[in-house]
């Protein structure tokens, strides 16, 4: 069994690891689900929860809705799922085109659009609710009396059970939960040995190298207000396991400390990284985004990885390529 989290203000036990559906979809091409495109996202599925994931994550625009589509059809195909899954979908990025050709790409979060949005993933992931919505990303027009109004409407209604934020700050956060009732639970946030500044900021109060302005305090107000952290791209896209040969150096550095402790360890590279971030005592979830079947199951072993102190900040000092001050 996968070790899990409860998830402050909920009733929602979920894995340590998630698992990101954007890629499920196959490609970003509005063309329809293939035969071959179904094949392989039923095998990722099935291979996630054979080993114990019960958490998916998922956004209105992945693969431009077949992503929510294609597990909307595995749902189908399997009775009685539904009820033993945590269902997380996502909204507020709108494409350029969308509807008109002249409209640039944008953030939307009107009341209209978020209802919308919501509609739509239910229909495509065919189920009558989400556990948990989202918004994708921070839309600087935003009005929270709006999104209050729209969170209210699908809670009360039983759309969604549970909401929370993407990418955003403890500000953000902040502002919007003044006029919510509901509270909110989650922020997910690209978090990983190469995009580690909010973790290293920590350590930079007061000092001149200090460079992550954009991300000030966001962990700390997270652990604060009892809100889960979920980190997306969790392992950078693959390069902290296979780094090109034109990688930049820091990128080699760290990839290299993750090999020595995962051959240390006897472990896979994917594990470390991502052990990682489960060492942090904010009580991260990542979420696992491979489409490859031999990389989710390397990934699923970070669930028995436990990392000391001095193998956490060997890893971290390798990422920043100085000591800590």
């Amino acid at each position: 069994m996968m070790q899990t989290y409860q998830i402050p203000h909920t009733e929602l036990t979920v894995t340590r690891l998630g698992y990101g559906c954007m890629k499920i979809g196959g490609n970003w091409s509005e063309s329809p689900l293939s035969a071959e495109e179904k094949t392989a996202a039923y095998k990722i599925i099935t291979t996630a929860l054979d080993s114990g994931i019960n958490f998916f994550d998922h956004a209105d625009i992945y693969t431009r809705g077949k992503s929510e589509q294609i597990f909307g059809l595995f749902l189908a195909d399997h009775p009685g799922l539904r009820e033993n899954i945590v269902l997380q979908s996502k909204c507020g990025i709108r494409f350029p085109g969308d509807p008109n050709t002249s409209d640039p790409g944008r953030y939307d979060f009107s009341y209209e659009h978020i209802v919308r949005s919501v509609e739509g993933s239910l229909h495509r992931l065919q189920t009558d609710y989400l556990d948990l919505l989202l918004l994708h990303r921070p839309d600087p027009l935003f009005e929270p009396e709006e999104v209050a109004r729209a969170f209210a409407e699908l809670h009360s209604s039983g759309k969604v059970h549970y909401f929370g934020v993407s990418n955003h700050s403890g500000a953000q956060i902040s502002l919007l939960q003044k006029f919510c009732d509901q509270r909110l639970v989650v922020n997910q946030l690209e978090l990983n040995l190469l995009h580690h500044g909010m973790i290293s900021e920590g350590i930079l109060v007061n000092q001149p190298e200090s460079e992550f302005p954009a991300s000030a305090g966001v962990l700390d107000y997270c652990r604060l207000h009892g809100i889960l952290v979920q980190a997306w791209s969790p392992v950078a896209g693959g390069n902290l396991i296979n780094p090109s040969a034109q990688a930049d150096p820091k990128v080699q550095r760290t990839a290299d400390e993750i090999a020595r402790l995962a051959a240390q360890k006897g472990a896979s590279r994917e594990a470390i990284a991502l052990g990682w971030l489960l060492r942090h005592p904010a009580g991260v979830q990542p979420l696992i985004g491979t489409t490859k079947l031999e990389r989710l199951v390397a990934s699923i072993q970070a669930d028995r990885i436990q990392l000391s102190r001095e193998e956490w900040y060997a890893l971290l000092v390798a990422a920043r390529g100085v000591p800590v001050p």
